[in-house]
């Protein structure tokens, strides 16, 4: 196996990590993603403490989501009026108190408001990129396309 360099979560010594592994389970589980409606097919591999690989890929369905989250609804005005950026958003409780969004609509919010788009969170303003560091967006799909 190939040394990772890095200890296993909690600064305890584990396994070294076969990146390389990864990467072709990763590939391999590409042929169980079902994706017929994005065509963007996602194969996932991790490698656990007791030396397993696990993996996995994306699963699509036709019903898409079955809530609608109250920063969707605010996404699909912003649409129905002009459309645009968001520039700031907040979140509030049933109470009125500072509510965090969820990973869906914090990947949501960063698609309409870019990595600089302001969030009023528990801790006070934070940009999205420090919300969702490292965030999936168009740039991925873009260069996907450029691939083909």
């Amino acid at each position: 196996m190939t040394d990772s360099g890095h200890d296993a979560p909690g600064g305890s010594t584990g396994p070294s990590v076969d990146w390389e592994s990864l990467r072709t389970a990763a590939v391999a589980a590409l042929g169980s993603s079902y994706s017929p409606y994005s065509h963007f097919p996602v194969g996932v591999a991790g490698f656990t403490e007791d030396g397993r690989i696990v993996w996995g890929a994306n699963i699509e369905n036709a019903s898409y989501g079955i809530t609608l989250c109250a920063e969707c609804s605010m996404v699909s005005q912003l649409f129905a009026t002009g459309g645009g950026r968001l520039v700031a958003v907040w979140c509030v409780d049933g109470k009125g108190a500072t509510l965090m969004p969820c990973g869906r609509c914090r990947q949501l919010l960063y698609e309409h408001g870019g990595p600089e788009m302001l969030l009023m969170t528990p801790l006070g303003v934070l940009r999205m990129d420090e919300v969702l560091p490292q965030a999936f967006g168009p740039h991925q799909l873009e260069a996907a396309r450029e691939e083909d």
